[in-house]
């Protein structure tokens, strides 16, 4: 990156809130869009930790970014506070919870999508796929995915739907899905599967077909949901839920 090392540079606020502003628009800041800190920021472009400071709080004040106490700064606008206080129910509940509320939501997001997205949504999808497919452990593929829908919700325009799907999204943190959901991905197979049912909702977002991206995204956690029940099964040491139990819980989905 150029940095912006001349002394008229150095304490121009404008300068640092037009780099800013670039930087974001070319996608800097990685797929959680969070920013470094002042500090780093002021040293990457070459300018005072003030400047960057009081183009922080332009930023801030337009919307376009948000701070939490502790975690940073993030691209984009501050999610409902009410999700805030809601962590407990989600950190409460089990994965069979959390995926029939999936399947109700996601596959209304893919539709909004479909009707929604820029082209650079579009591939900012198709990047954040192939990282999935890329990626060599659980975590980095976790990690991709969780972008990669979260990318899907994003384009859908509804702040109300994303602050939703942010909440329910937060039961990747905890430890005991990250390891339901490795042995899930365990399977080549499986991994192959996922490579695909992905590119076919990327396709029907791109074709603005709001029915092909629901059904694409409906059948992609309906298989998840039948990999992640066969692990807990084996857990627990006991038989599988019967595909009719299956059709039952997601009829309405």
């Amino acid at each position: 990156m150029v940095q912006g090392k001349t002394s008229e540079a150095h304490d121009n606020s404008n300068y640092a809130l037009d780099r800013l502003r670039e930087l974001m628009a070319a996608g800097e800041f990685g797929a959680e869009g969070r920013l470094p800190t002042e500090r780093a920021l002021a040293e990457m472009l070459g300018i005072s930790r003030r400047a960057v400071r009081r183009a922080l709080e332009v930023l801030e004040a337009e919307g376009l970014i948000w701070r939490r106490q502790g975690s940073g700064t993030f691209i984009g606008e501050r999610p409902a506070r009410w999700s805030e206080h809601l962590g407990d129910l989600v950190a409460g509940t089990d994965f069979m919870e959390i995926m029939e509320v999936r399947l109700r939501i996601e596959p209304q997001l893919a539709q909004l999508a479909a009707m929604r997205a820029k082209p650079r949504d579009v591939e900012k999808m198709r990047d954040l796929a192939r990282k999935i497919a890329e990626s060599t452990d659980a975590d980095s593929k976790e990690l991709w995915d969780g972008a990669f829908h979260r990318q899907i919700a994003q384009a859908a325009g509804n702040q109300l739907f994303l602050s939703i799907f942010d909440l329910i999204n937060r039961v990747r943190q905890d430890e005991a899905w990250q390891a339901i959901r490795e042995r899930a991905r365990a399977s080549n197979r499986r991994q192959g599967a996922i490579h695909i049912q992905h590119a076919s909702i990327i396709d029907a977002i791109e074709a603005r077909d709001p029915a092909r991206a629901g059904e694409a995204m409906r059948e992609h956690l309906l298989g998840l949901q039948e990999v992640l029940i066969r692990a807990t099964s084996v857990d627990h040491g006991g038989a599988e839920t019967a595909p009719e139990d299956l059709k039952t819980r997601n009829a309405t989905a």
